[in-house]
């Protein structure tokens, strides 16, 4: 873990400089953004239950589409 001091007589600016290159070269403020954005991966359970409503869903688009209430999808190649 880095640690950062400022010196006596050392200026702000050059702390706040010292301070910036020492944590990008620690690679502590990548991996906090990385670690940021992941996701847990889904149980088992949970993705049958998507897949069952995603099943449902298009069972019900699909009738509508047959008795006229949804217009046609173009599909595009």
């Amino acid at each position: 873990m880095a640690d950062f001091n400022r010196k006596p007589g050392e200026s702000f600016e050059s702390f706040l400089r010292k301070f910036k290159k020492g944590l990008k070269n620690s690679k502590r403020l990548e991996k906090a953004r990385s670690k940021q954005h992941l996701k847990p991966k889904n149980t088992k359970r949970l993705q049958k239950k998507y897949a069952l409503t995603s099943l449902a869903l298009s069972k019900k688009n699909d009738y509508l589409r047959k008795i006229g209430k949804l217009p046609e999808t173009v599909q595009r190649s």
